[in-house]
């Protein structure tokens, strides 16, 4: 039977980390800080939201919310965003996405400074992702997933590695993020023929296609590590991932859960990500 690899290791791992780092800002007078940006009520970004506040007050990390209303004007919006943007006492920007459909998120990805942009919203740290630039901020999804496969100590130089999913937020993110750990990567995707022949070829599999339970064992090579990023909710209202955790579990080397899985993880990078952002706007003082 695979090992079921929980987040909370590593997201406390992660969080203690941090909390020393931010003691060591505070020495300086230094006051690493997080602004959240919620535009509506959705309930997944209200649910976030209470985890990533939970998760900068066990790192010390200062956070306010700013709450819009869901009705509000592109050109509102905007000016609110740059607000945020100018305050120099806020290191990091959170803001939930998708956007009401009457704001253009193309028009306003760039207002976020990429230096404060925490969650790759800014098509410039997109870039810097794709380059493997060490001053850019991945998503944090992806990374989570990243932080859980090192901290159980999964080989990822020279290993096959397929994505399940191609989005901006989870999918190309994550190849790219395997790619700089020296994984030879493959993107599938709904179009992608022989899925599970596919799949079942993978050292490592990332699941993050948005369909619940799709990932059965026929898409599991023995002893493959199996990170479930999906998170979908089935015909009897249980929160599921992409990975039928129960007939695959027994095929593979290390499995994650949802819940309890990459998700716990991802507020805690979060955090470290603010602190890295902190540190780089005032000249990488340590």
């Amino acid at each position: 039977m695979g090992l079921l690899a929980k987040g909370k290791p590593v997201a406390d791992k992660i969080t203690e980390e941090v909390k020393k780092e931010v003691e060591q800002f505070k020495g300086k007078n230094i006051f690493p800080k997080l602004k959240i940006v919620r535009v509506g009520e959705r309930e997944d970004d209200l649910s976030y939201e209470r985890a990533a506040v939970k998760r900068m007050n066990s790192c010390k990390i200062e956070c306010e919310v700013l709450e819009l209303s869901a009705d509000i004007s592109q050109d509102d919006f905007a000016q609110e965003l740059k607000k945020v943007d100018g305050d120099e006492t806020v290191h990091g920007i959170l803001l939930f996405r998708p956007l009401p459909k009457q704001i253009n998120e193309n028009d306003v990805k760039f207002i976020i400074s990429p230096e404060k942009d925490i969650d790759c919203f800014n098509p410039i740290n997109v870039a810097k992702v794709m380059e493997g630039d060490e001053t850019g901020f991945p998503p944090c999804t992806p990374t989570a997933a990243i932080e859980i496969l090192k901290h159980y100590n999964v080989p990822l130089k020279g290993k096959n590695a397929v994505v399940l999913g191609r989005s901006m937020v989870v999918g190309k993110p994550a190849a790219m993020l395997l790619l700089k750990e020296n994984a030879s990567v493959t993107i599938c995707h709904s179009k992608t023929e022989n899925l599970p022949d596919v799949a079942a070829k993978a050292d490592i599999l990332i699941a993050a296609i948005g369909k619940s339970n799709m990932v059965t064992s026929d898409f599991v090579k023995e002893g493959a590590a199996v990170i479930d990023v999906g998170i979908n909710v089935d015909s009897q209202g249980n929160m599921t991932g992409d990975v039928n955790t129960t007939d695959c579990i027994e095929k593979c080397g290390l499995i994650t859960p949802v819940p309890a899985g990459v998700g716990s993880v991802t507020t805690a990078v979060l955090a470290k990500h603010v602190v890295k952002a902190c540190r780089q706007i005032n000249n990488n003082i340590e």
